[in-house]
């Protein structure tokens, strides 16, 4: 009811949203303290909410630390497949939309645990109790329809918090502005070839796919000498700010040799 009665406001957006390239073409962020799901769409003019609707997540809450705990876990992830509802029980409903928990900063925080969607309800079930599931998100099967035919795999966002601020788009100016300093400065450094000065923008306990900072100061190495000073573009940026204990900026951008017509498509966690 408080959901309804307090609406945020059509000319803002939740905080964490900083910037999104124009090819994420939807978001969607969850307000588990309102039992509500929140559509977007990323126009021309920015994000726009589309929808929200209901949602239910786990028996226990959220905060998702262990495997089994019955808790949805906060954060920001992505959608990264789609199941067909025909290969799924009826418990499910309508179809799932798996996302990656856990993702980077949850496992270097030691978080465990798989298998979080977002779903839909039994056939005989329209919807379920505010925390009703092992740790999902599930909103109802016409909800989900909706949602299924809109969101697209691997660039739609999933911003999971205890509550929302929401903020006009301009707000987050300063932001943008603040961090695009260091991503600059990081860039920059990196077409200048020297590693040591480039190794001075990674944290002493730094991971990538299973490499600490030694491994993969020996990557960095090899990649600079390979482009040799070649320029990068970089595409698509986007920025995502997630904040408890710390203060972390997820960006997600593609990388482009100068000359090139494909490059690779880079995740990074900044800390503030």
């Amino acid at each position: 009811m408080q959901a309804q009665r307090n609406r945020p406001a059509s000319t803002h957006i939740p905080a964490q949203f900083v910037e999104l390239a124009p090819r994420y073409k939807h978001a969607i962020a969850v307000d588990a303290s309102r039992s509500r799901l929140h559509l977007f769409e990323n126009t021309e003019k920015g994000l726009k909410l589309v929808a929200d609707y209901y949602a239910s997540v786990g028996k226990l809450g959220i905060e998702k630390a262990t495997e089994g705990d019955q808790r949805t876990p906060l954060g920001v992830y992505f959608i990264t497949s789609r199941l067909d509802p025909a290969t799924l029980k009826d418990f499910y409903g309508a179809g799932a939309l798996p996302i990656n928990y856990p993702n980077p900063l949850d496992l270097r925080r030691g978080k465990t645990g798989s298998g979080i969607w977002l779903h839909g309800t039994p056939p005989d079930q329209f919807s379920r109790a505010p925390k009703a599931s092992d740790g999902c998100v599930v909103v109802a099967n016409p909800d989900l329809e909706r949602i299924l035919r809109t969101v697209q795999v691997r660039t739609t966002p999933v911003v999971i918090a205890t509550s929302l601020q929401w903020v006009k788009p301009e707000a987050l100016a300063a932001e943008r502005e603040g961090f695009g300093a260091a991503f600059a400065a990081w860039q920059q450094t990196k077409l200048g070839g020297d590693l040591a000065k480039l190794m001075a923008f990674y944290t002493d306990d730094f991971s990538s796919y299973g490499k600490n900072l030694t491994e993969w100061s020996a990557t960095l190495e090899k990649s600079l000498s390979r482009n040799q000073g070649r320029a990068m573009q970089i595409k698509d940026l986007s920025l995502i700010r997630w904040r408890d204990v710390h203060d972390t900026m997820v960006t997600t951008f593609g990388e482009v040799p100068a000359g090139a017509s494909t490059g690779t498509v880079r995740r990074q966690y900044w800390q503030k």
